[in-house]
């Protein structure tokens, strides 16, 4: 049957998929238009499979975020919703229906059940994202963080975020930690949180660092072994300030650590996403 122009038209706006694969589809359909969006979407979910295989290292993170914040914080609840999804390339990662559909992600996770987000979202990027861009598509994590006092911060490149959640203080100095998560990078919130085998693996580092330097040099530095656990212990605390975010100098004021920040206040969470 002849399918008229501004049909193929329509469904290629609403699909991107190409000219000859929705003529096509709306021949098989009988011009049925949205039985030939099933027919490009059953298409597009084999095209995804065999793509599956191939590296998704791009892509962008969405927050969401709803509640209002209280005079009093013990009234007051707000909730962060946090997406990180990935393709193949930059230029995907920038693509206008990519973006929207991180950002729609990120908002239908905030407004619904977590344990039943997850294959309504792996339905959405198989069914309408993969049909447009033709990627393998992942959506790599999701989460959700609630409390009083909620702070977000995501980089102009939509790379790079986090979400600090306090126990006290205000939205903006939460927001202040939530900035300097995303650029710091700690690992762990205070020493008590590093695992005793990560601290054991150190310290086992810091001994071959100085066998390598040999016994009789370490001797005419004055550095015999009795006194190798004092400098063990000064590598402890860099590695202390480099990878716990309380120990962390503040990005915006070096005068000071995070630590000093927090006067009454404490972290209970903090996340950082990256693609």
């Amino acid at each position: 049957m002849s399918i008229d122009t501004q049909t193929i038209v329509k469904l290629r706006e609403q699909t991107g998929a190409g000219i000859g694969d929705c003529q096509k589809a709306l021949e098989e359909a009988g011009g049925e238009l949205t039985k030939a969006v099933e027919i490009l979407r059953k298409s597009g979910e084999i095209k995804a499979a065999k793509k599956s295989d191939r590296s998704a290292n791009e892509g962008v993170i969405a927050i969401a975020r709803d509640g209002l914040a209280s005079l009093d914080a013990s009234r007051s609840r707000q909730k962060v919703a946090a997406v990180v999804l990935n393709c193949e390339t930059d230029f995907v990662a920038r693509n206008d229906d990519f973006i929207k559909t991180a950002d729609k992600l990120a908002q239908k996770l905030l407004e619904s059940n977590i344990e039943e987000f997850g294959s309504w979202a792996e339905a959405v990027i198989k069914n309408e994202l993969a049909v447009k861009i033709g990627e393998n598509i992942k959506l790599s994590r999701y989460e959700i963080l609630s409390g009083a006092v909620i702070g977000s911060y995501l980089h102009s490149n939509k790379k790079v975020a986090a979400v600090v959640v306090l126990t006290g203080g205000s939205d903006a100095l939460a927001g202040d930690i939530a900035m300097h998560v995303a650029a710091m990078n700690p690992l762990y919130l205070d020493i008590q949180d590093i695992p005793p085998a990560v601290l054991e693996k150190e310290k086992e580092i810091y001994r071959e660092q100085l066998k390598q330097r040999g016994k009789p040099a370490s001797t005419q530095r004055g550095e015999p072994e009795n006194i190798w656990a004092k400098i063990i212990e000064g590598k402890l605390a860099k590695y202390y300030e480099d990878n716990c975010l309380l120990k962390q100098v503040f990005i915006k004021d070096e005068d000071k650590k995070i630590a000093d920040l927090l006067s009454g206040v404490s972290i209970k969470q903090f996340s950082r996403y990256q693609v």
